[in-house]
């Protein structure tokens, strides 16, 4: 059985990590990216970002200071055990939100969306978001944290339910144009690693969206070729909207774009866009069954 002030620890030392680290994969997107950009200003962005997240990662403040919403995605195996059930898993994440809050990894961004009230420490209704996964027959935990930037989920966030007839061209012009929407300005903080999600009900929709933002390694192809030359070619588009870096001039208004896709009506096509910022802010927390933790950036 693992113990439920284990877990809330290694979520609050996940959170930490992730405001505070870049994953591997996206500082190495982001120095591939300066080495492409001849922009003095495209290059000055991505150069601030890098030295910002490395000052944090020695100790001197966040990757970036918008820290956003609190998000954990996490998977057990058949055979996990934890303390109080799996239900005390939102406990044990609203304890490392308020900790992490509190000694400023997080920043106090949730607020009621009605009264605009802010408690102080990003919790409330729905906050912190957890998502549980059963997948293989082990006995683990693998803990993501996600603190995702308001940035780039406010302004890169779209839907549209399509006709069938609409088919991939519609899908590359509807995703193609939010890529530019969001990019416009900086308003997602590009380059962003936009994730879309085709197929499902609305919901499921946008949850394939948000994970391929979120939870794929940079430029990961998908295994499906149809899927893969899907996101090779909104990618290579992106490529030449003439956006870059925070919406300067330049080549990178991405780092990548994954995309996912589900089963859905046949009379449906629903279409979803959901980007990640150029931090990338996630890290992961492998926890056994016997209690050990251990920690990495890097995605399986």
């Amino acid at each position: 059985m693992i113990p439920l002030e284990l877990i809330s620890s290694a979520m609050y030392e996940a959170t930490r990590l992730a405001a505070t680290h870049l994953p591997p994969d996206v500082e190495s997107a982001l120095v591939a990216a300066l080495e492409e950009e001849t922009d003095p200003l495209a290059r000055r962005h991505i150069e601030v970002s890098l030295e910002n997240a490395r000052a944090a990662a020695e100790g001197e403040g966040l990757v970036c200071a918008d820290t956003g919403f609190p998000l954990f995605f996490i998977t057990a195996g058949s055979n996990t055990v934890v303390e109080g059930g799996f239900g005390a898993l939102h406990q044990a994440a609203r304890d490392a939100t308020a900790r992490a809050t509190a000694e400023s990894f997080l920043r106090p961004t949730m607020v009621d969306p009605l009264t605009r009230q802010n408690p102080g420490d990003n919790l409330g209704p729905g906050m912190p978001k957890v998502e549980l996964r059963f997948e293989g027959d082990g006995d683990g935990l693998e803990i993501i944290a996600a603190p995702k930037g308001g940035g780039s989920e406010i302004f890169g966030t779209f839907y549209r339910m399509m006709y069938p007839s609409d088919g991939e061209t519609g899908i590359l012009k509807f995703a193609i144009d939010t890529i530019r929407d969001g990019c416009y300005s900086g308003k997602i903080c590009p380059p962003a690693i936009v994730g879309v999600g085709i197929g499902g009900t609305a919901d499921l929709c946008m949850k394939l969206a948000k994970e391929a933002a979120v939870l794929r390694p940079v430029r990961q192809a998908h295994p499906d070729p149809r899927v893969a030359a899907i996101e090779e070619k909104l990618y290579s588009a992106a490529r030449v909207l003439g956006l870059g870096p925070m919406g300067s001039a330049g080549v990178n208004s991405v780092l990548a774009v994954h995309v996912e896709t589900a089963m859905t009506h046949t009379a449906a096509l629903p279409v979803a866009v959901n980007a990640q910022c150029l931090v990338g802010r996630r890290w992961r927390a492998i926890v056994s069954g016997d209690g050990e933790v251990r920690y990495t950036g890097e995605l399986p």
